[in-house]
């Protein structure tokens, strides 16, 4: 991309537990000139994370200070703690000619669809309830409490699939990758005012494939495992 070319912004969203972190960390090692947008947070550090490298820690006046400001693209509040992503990171990527990463849920990604309508949004769905609950049991710092709040937040989440362009069911991790390696670079290459060769035009071919139109039969099923109550061994 060059640096006079108006940055792509990807948005990517997705329940927590559905692998989401993983697949943009994967992303971001496989495609060149694509920045990852740290978001701002007013919680505390969990476990190993870094200030600067999985968020931006600040305390409750700085964000408040920064919304006064008009700094955020998108803000939320999620259980007493803000989320934001700075307008800075979008300036970044203009002046580097690279495109823009956003990992951020649902509500922040209808508003930053408000600010920026032609953003690609990309929708990761867990194969089922069980096993995002699988996932999210496997994780150690999780209490029963919030592995509950968790999946009822996810039922909520997921019925919004349909305001995105894609929508990829994280199944498999290593096919995951590829298919979203595909929609990122399918969408620079609509870009390409030139013919595709074979292996750009299979890349479109694959992205396409994935585009929200296309996956609402298999949708369904995983809809429904979620309207369905399963009853919780550990309840």
């Amino acid at each position: 991309m060059s640096s006079s070319s108006k940055p792509l912004v990807y948005i990517i969203s997705a329940p927590s537990g559905s692998g989401k972190s993983t697949l943009t960390n994967e992303l971001l090692k496989l495609v060149p000139n694509l920045e990852f947008s740290i978001s701002y947070t007013t919680r505390a550090p969990r476990g190993s994370e870094q200030n600067g490298k999985h968020y931006h820690y600040v305390p409750m006046d700085e964000f408040h200070r920064m919304i006064a400001a008009g700094e955020f693209l998108e803000y939320a509040e999620v259980y007493g703690k803000c989320y934001g992503t700075a307008r800075e990171y979008l300036r970044q990527a203009s002046q580097t000619g690279h495109d823009l990463l956003l990992d951020i849920d649902v509500q922040g990604a209808a508003q930053v669809k408000l600010n920026l309508t032609d953003a690609i949004s990309i929708f990761i769905l867990p194969p089922d309830r069980a096993t995002l609950e699988w996932r999210l049991r496997n994780r150690s710092e999780n209490s029963e409490s919030e592995i509950q709040r968790r999946l009822l937040t996810a039922k909520r989440e997921i019925e919004e699939y349909d305001k995105y362009d894609y929508i990829l069911i994280n199944d498999r991790l290593e096919k995951s990758i590829e298919r979203l390696q595909a929609i990122v670079l399918s969408e620079r290459l609509r870009r390409q005012e030139r013919p595709l060769s074979s292996e750009e035009q299979a890349i479109r071919d694959r992205a396409e494939r994935l585009r929200l139109a296309n996956l609402k039969e298999k949708v369904q099923p995983i809809l429904a495992s979620f309207r369905t109550p399963v009853p919780s061994a550990h309840s």
